[in-house]
């Protein structure tokens, strides 16, 4: 019994332990990257730096056995490079957002993807139109952004086409990508291996398209700026090491926890993420504008909940017939697939 009980308490903190992790990797890794821009101000060579330290280090782990990735194959790369090239473009579009904006604003744009992803697949997908439920979150999410941008003080032009950029960027990601590449068959690790990889390969193209090599050569021959400065070097190395983080903690904790668990978690992440911004520093909204863009944040878990009820429905009605083929695919990984497939999803969604 002793011995039972030793167990139990051992996976309670176990899961704990990931949780927590998972919470404060999510929650603060907008407010670093703020950070990280702030110190370092050459956002394709920081993105170029974020990629190599996570594809190293699931090379590295996965070479000492702590978890398995899919080998990296150039007719696999081929058909992947679409959604690298996308995902290269999402982050690249949110880094500059927060080398020019705050990071209220990011959430606030970062809300507003599920009001174009139900109008992308509506239009473009032929999905039927959202439930009355669903469009009542999706209007509170427009109508909080729309109060977020109206009395956003710090609004520039420059920040605000690199907000659009962004959401263009990650819906395309989320209706058309996402679908292609889950085709390919990779696990959750090799998809993280072959994302960062492939964008750190198209890194160099950026540099010259945006002329920022230049300004990096010119910083490094000078050694002027703070290139070689002590707080550079510590932004950079925890945004680095917190994106190779976020992936453990989030993949670890989706597997040890409920979907609605998860989904409850990553809500709480973006209420700490916004009272960890204000209070560390004062590059974030006024009062009113943190009220919209709770707002936003709240007709994002409206619209979570309405999405979950709609799938959720029939599936119940289809109960009696799963149970009669239970048996035949408790075996065949279907259960596992699904679930990385749920992980590339919202590691994607995290940017």
């Amino acid at each position: 019994m002793s011995l039972i009980r030793f167990e139990a308490s051992k996976q309670y903190y176990a899961t704990s332990s990931l949780v927590i992790g998972y919470a404060l990797c999510s929650s603060l890794l907008a407010v670093i990257n703020k950070f990280a821009i702030t110190k370092f101000n050459y956002p394709g060579l920081l993105t170029a730096l974020q990629y190599l330290t996570s594809a190293l280090g699931v090379y590295v782990l996965g070479k000492l056995g702590f978890l398995h990735h899919d080998l990296f194959k150039w007719d696999t790369a081929k058909k992947f490079m679409p959604a690298a090239i996308v995902f290269y473009l999402a982050i690249f579009t949110n880094t500059n957002l927060l080398r020019h904006a705050n990071v209220d604003t990011f959430i606030v744009f970062r809300s507003l993807t599920p009001l174009l992803v139900a109008i992308a697949d509506t239009t473009f997908r032929n999905q039927p139109c959202p439930s009355k439920l669903t469009f009542m979150s999706l209007v509170i999410i427009l109508g909080g952004a729309v109060g977020y941008v109206a009395t956003d003080s710090g609004f520039t032009l420059t920040a605000y086409s690199w907000a659009f950029a962004y959401l263009i960027t990650i819906t395309t990601e989320m209706v058309y990508i996402k679908h292609m590449v889950m085709n390919l068959g990779l696990n959750t690790w090799g998809f993280v291996f072959y994302n960062n990889l492939l964008s750190l390969m198209i890194a160099p193209l950026f540099w010259v398209i945006t002329g920022e090599y230049a300004d990096v050569f010119t910083a490094v021959r000078s050694s002027s700026g703070n290139w070689f400065d002590y707080d550079a070097f510590f932004a950079v190395s925890l945004s680095c090491v917190f994106g190779l983080l976020i992936s453990f903690f989030g993949f670890a904790a989706r597997k040890a926890i409920s979907a609605t668990a998860f989904t409850v978690t990553g809500v709480v992440n973006k209420f700490l993420t916004v009272l960890i911004n204000v209070m560390i520093w004062d590059k974030h909204a006024g009062p009113f504008g943190l009220v919209c863009l709770l707002f936003t944040i709240a007709g994002g878990v409206l619209y979570q909940q309405s999405v979950t009820g709609a799938s959720t429905a029939p599936s119940q009605r289809d109960s009696t017939a799963s149970k009669q083929t239970t048996s035949e695919n408790d075996d065949d990984g279907y259960g596992d697939k699904d679930e990385e497939k749920k992980g590339i999803s919202r590691k994607i969604s995290a940017v």
